[in-house]
């Protein structure tokens, strides 16, 4: 059903990708926006893990540098029955981590120093248990896609004001329809993003436990970086906050608009289901 979801929300945000492109230049408008998703999304495809790793500095270690952290990945991604990915670690303070890659072969997970050193061996498995299911259910492909398209929207959705709707013939909706267009289309956008991202978190969560085989530590894990992360900023994030949904827990300080929306289902509710999947073991 997730997955039906899924399929539907990213459906929705390509139809009002090509709708914002019709609004703006009639059937003409809505090819050039269809030949433009298609290149931001095969660009997206094949450089989007470099670039997010490239934003936070990721350094790749090895078992000569981080012996511990990699053996661990190893032996998840064995359970986990993928290949195994890349593994970085970025210097920022602020517990977290995030996976990236077009798919499991081309995959890389990383964490942050203040994860590293914050939680226990325990709760550090489940943390990359969690992002090894993103990885498993292709889910950074998908999250990169919707980044891509979402952002699209919003630069195309801008255009519209200058080329005020186009001419009546192609759209009616002239200068005010324009301006609406400007404000909603994001908006629509960052909603779709935000279900979309909600719904993988969930399905991460789930793969994640049975990765690691103890819901628990996962639980714990959440909860500690959540109450950490609210204090201890993440500038980089502040700096590219479309890789937000990216990250375990919302890397965002809650100090500009772009919080408006969470990426993130509440964390409350995902121990709790991660309790519920511990009871029923």
């Amino acid at each position: 059903m997730n997955y039906m979801r899924t399929g539907l929300l990213m459906a929705a945000l390509t139809g009002l990708f090509l709708a914002v492109g019709y609004l703006i230049g009639g059937t003409g408008g809505m090819m050039i926006a269809f030949l433009f998703a298609a290149a931001t999304n095969l660009f997206a495809y094949w450089n989007a893990d470099s670039l997010v790793l490239r934003m936070y500095n990721a350094e790749p270690v090895d078992e000569a540098t981080a012996p511990d952290l990699v053996r661990l990945v190893r032996q998840l991604a064995d359970n986990a029955g993928i290949p195994m990915p890349k593994v970085y670690i970025v210097r920022n303070p602020q517990p977290n981590a995030f996976a990236t890659g077009r798919d499991p072969e081309h995959a890389a997970v990383a964490a942050t120093t203040g994860l590293l050193k914050m939680l226990s061996h325990e709760e550090v498995a489940g943390v990359l248990s969690h992002e090894l299911g993103h990885i498993k259910n292709r889910d950074t492909l998908t999250m990169t896609l919707t980044a891509t398209i979402a952002g699209a929207i919003s630069m195309l959705a801008n255009f519209a004001l200058f080329f005020r709707g186009g001419d009546d013939r192609n759209n009616p909706l002239g200068f005010v329809g324009a301006l609406a267009l400007m404000i909603l289309a994001p908006l629509a956008a960052a909603l779709v993003q935000m279900a979309i991202s909600r719904t993988r978190e969930y399905e991460a969560d789930r793969a994640g436990a049975e990765i690691s085989g103890r819901p628990l530590w996962l639980a714990s894990a959440l909860e500690k970086i959540e109450q950490t992360a609210q204090a201890v900023p993440n500038p980089a994030a502040e700096q590219n906050p479309a890789t937000a949904h990216l990250f375990i827990i919302n890397p965002l300080h809650g100090v500009g608009v772009d919080n408006l929306f969470s990426t993130h289902p509440s964390t409350a509710n995902r121990v709790d289901r991660l309790r519920q999947m511990a009871r029923a073991a």
